[in-house]
């Protein structure tokens, strides 16, 4: 399973980021193989701070994937070729509270570097280690459309900013 996967530098991406994130999508994964949870995600970025190459997304805290990434240093993300879409889009409409995403999505779960999930049917999974976390606040938006559209009943999510310590390309 995982030996279908080779490591590469970030620097050897190929990959759009824009593209990558925002329309193709990635599941974020935290916890263990013993315990995890996934979730589909459309929002954050790929750079470098600090000095390191770094990944960024947003986790709301009623997302049953909060509670395993404040809980887990390392967190993945997982992308997919375009006929996993039904699995994303399984991901980001259903809670892993009330059941089983992995049983009902067929998608294998790996074991990964540090006790990390990452998916065998994906075709680069990046992971990361988590370094900065900090909630949005609505007093720092300057635009406040975009509290009308995406906050209006508060639930704001929570960035994590976490260093890229492994990107794994398909063989």
């Amino acid at each position: 399973m995982a030996n279908q996967f080779e490591e590469i530098s970030p620097l050897k991406l190929k990959d759009n980021a824009f593209k990558l994130i925002g329309t193709d999508w990635m599941l974020i994964t935290a916890g263990t193989p013993k315990s995890f949870n996934m979730m589909t995600a459309s929002w954050g970025g790929l750079g470098v701070l600090w000095d390191r190459n770094v990944s960024w997304c947003f986790i709301r805290p009623i997302r049953h994937t909060y509670g395993f990434i404040e809980r887990n240093e390392f967190y993945t993300f997982s992308f997919f070729e375009e006929k996993f879409r039904s699995v994303l889009d399984f991901c980001g409409e259903h809670s892993g509270r009330s059941m089983d995403k992995v049983a009902k999505t067929g998608i294998t779960p790996v074991e990964g570097i540090h006790e990390t999930v990452f998916f065998d049917e994906a075709r680069l999974v990046i992971t990361c280690k988590k370094l900065y976390t900090h909630a949005l606040d609505k007093n720092n938006f300057i635009d406040h459309g975009i509290i009308q559209k995406f906050y209006r009943g508060g639930n704001l999510h929570r960035m994590y900013i976490g260093e890229v310590i492994s990107c794994l390309l398909k063989k």
